[in-house]
């Protein structure tokens, strides 16, 4: 596994948690245990805290499961009730938002994928001494909301990180799929795959909401741009999609995915994905967590107020013999 250029800051969030005893809505219960309890069996002797969560997640987005199960850790830990809701929609994000506020919550983390609406609400929380917290998107617009710290990977950099290997495996052409029409993270990544790749990179929008219809946009594409030797997709989900619409066309595409999860590992193992994308989303969700309570209990701010980093590292089929039990456990 490779850490790309900056990710390695990320140890000095860990080395915080650490010292205070540190030990993409899913299919899941925003409340039901996880399998790894990673914190002693015994919560922290500290008032109890209300902290909710509120993503972009789309029905169904896996991601968010990995995410959700690093919180529940965190605040198991932290002797924390954590609440969870998503939407994928803007509007409807930052109206759970503001339910979040009315509950009087001591803490919200947010996602700012679309951030033209979800913004004025976060600016409302801290205004009414809620501490924030921003993970995996839009962490270019979370110091001015008033957040604490973002908690993610630089798309940007992750997007170049994609773009220097796909030089490497001499690529030529990539298809760089968006799932999600207006998420500013998704088209930061293309948008670093084409700073750095020497190739051309064609940007293709499919409605995530709808596999079916996100496969068969893929294999069109596919048939009709037989120049096309590598599709990159931005979630873990799609590269199965892609995977499938690459048969389909008869394409000799090779699949790259950003995120991971158990699907992916298995599909690097057997040679359908080249390399995938690791941001980490378990620790995006347990620092997010462990912040906000060592704010209330300690006023400590993880990385100074700065991007704390979870990515990118790059993973490829060697990585899958360490890979295979973290994401049948579903925390990588």
């Amino acid at each position: 596994m490779r850490t790309h250029r900056k990710a390695a800051a990320v140890l000095a969030a860990c080395a915080l948690v650490a010292v205070a005893g540190c030990s993409s809505s899913g299919g899941k219960e925003a409340n039901e245990d996880t399998s790894k309890d990673g914190g002693g069996g015994v919560p922290a002797a500290t008032e109890r805290l209300k902290i909710a969560m509120v993503t972009h997640s789309g029905e169904g987005d896996t991601f968010w499961d990995i995410v959700q199960s690093g919180a529940k850790v965190a605040a198991k830990k932290d002797n924390v009730e954590f609440l969870y809701a998503a939407n994928k929609e803007g509007k409807e994000q930052a109206q759970l938002v503001q339910t979040y506020i009315d509950q009087k919550v001591d803490g919200i983390i947010v996602t700012l994928a679309k951030p033209e609406a979800v913004g004025a609400v976060v600016k409302k929380a801290v205004a009414a001494g809620i501490p924030v917290v921003t993970i995996n998107s839009g962490a270019e617009f979370s110091d001015a909301l008033g957040a604490l710290s973002h908690i993610g990977q630089d798309e940007a950099v992750a997007g170049e990180a994609v773009g220097e290997e796909l030089n490497k495996r001499g690529k030529k052409k990539a298809l760089c799929v968006i799932h999600e029409q207006g998420n500013v993270s998704l088209e930061a990544r293309c948008a670093g795959v084409k700073k750095t790749f020497k190739g051309t990179v064609e940007n293709l929008n499919v409605e995530g909401t709808n596999m079916p219809a996100s496969t068969s946009s893929i294999e069109a594409k596919l048939q009709s741009g037989k120049d096309i030797d590598s599709v990159v997709t931005l979630g873990a989900p799609f590269a199965a999609a892609s995977v499938k619409a690459k048969s389909g066309a008869g394409s000799k595409a090779e699949v790259n995915t950003f995120d991971l999860n158990a699907e992916v590992v298995k599909q690097l193992k057997a040679g359908e994905i080249g390399f995938a994308v690791d941001q980490q989303p378990y620790l995006q969700g347990y620092l997010a967590i462990d912040e906000l309570w060592l704010n209330k209990t300690n006023l400590n701010v993880i990385g100074g107020g700065k991007p704390v980093l979870t990515g990118p590292a790059l993973v490829t089929e060697k990585d899958v013999p360490t890979l295979e039990k973290l994401t049948a456990d579903g925390t990588r």
